[in-house]
């Protein structure tokens, strides 16, 4: 996929972000808020791809200083736009960067943003940023799907995400193995016309992550399977996953 960058996907699908992903997460986003709430504490905290608010405006909600940043200033005017969404502190760039100035108490990345990073090297430099930036007793916190290459068929997926009377969401996708990337569109049907939003990300197993952490002088603290803490095990499709100094 050429000519991908780092705004890219926020940018084709700030319009709608709110629209596929809102209301539909409305109880994760609750525990979520929940969960990361208590290792906040007053902040400050530090959200890695805020997008469009979903975990941030809760959290600022609760009085805790919440800040961010993304790379895409499409996403970042719907955060705007919202009640309360003025007075979070945006930095604009890649958040492999971390740029931002700390200590933060929290730094979180949640729904898979943390792969939005597309190669190894912005990982690792990454959590190495991500050290810099916390605080003594801080949390790092990455929610992230557990890799599953075998829902590829030829290294190919075609998916009907939602079938509704009057629109069709498809996803479609091409797995590297190699880089451990995947390629995808998601494709919009409705009586309007057609709309595509192209995706990229580099997937990285837990334990990969837990390696990634050790280089940058941090350690894996917990791990869970919901935000809720159910346990973690090999049938969990995704992953909580919290960090914190040696």
């Amino acid at each position: 996929m050429e000519d991908y960058g780092p705004a890219t996907y926020g940018e084709r699908i700030a319009e709608v972000y709110d629209e596929l992903y809102g209301t539909q997460f409305e109880a994760e986003t609750a525990a979520a808020v929940e969960f990361l709430a208590g290792l906040a504490g007053p902040g400050p905290a530090l959200e890695l791809g805020i997008g469009t608010g979903r975990v941030a405006l809760p959290l600022a909600a609760r009085g805790i200083d919440v800040h961010g940043i993304d790379a895409s200033p499409a996403m970042v005017a719907r955060l705007r736009a919202k009640p309360g969404g003025n007075r979070i502190p945006v930095t604009l760039g890649d958040f492999a960067d971390v740029g931002a100035d700390g200590p933060f108490r929290l730094i979180f990345v949640v729904f898979n943003t943390f792969f939005g990073l597309l190669t190894q090297e912005d990982q690792v430099r990454c959590f190495q940023n991500v050290a810099r930036r916390l605080a003594d007793d801080g949390s790092f916190v990455i929610e992230a799907f557990v890799p599953d290459p075998g829902r590829f068929e030829r290294g190919q997926q075609v998916a009907a995400v939602d079938v509704g009377p009057d629109r069709v969401r498809l996803h479609v996708a091409k797995h590297d193995p190699v880089t451990q990337q995947v390629s995808g569109l998601h494709i919009l049907l409705t009586e309007s016309g057609i709309k595509t939003y192209p995706v990229k990300i580099r997937y990285a197993w837990p334990a990969e992550l837990d390696l990634m952490a050790r280089l940058a002088g941090l350690r894996l603290k917990e791990r869970w399977g919901s935000w809720d803490r159910a346990p973690f095990t090999a049938a969990s499709p995704k992953h909580i996953s919290v960090y914190a100094r040696h």
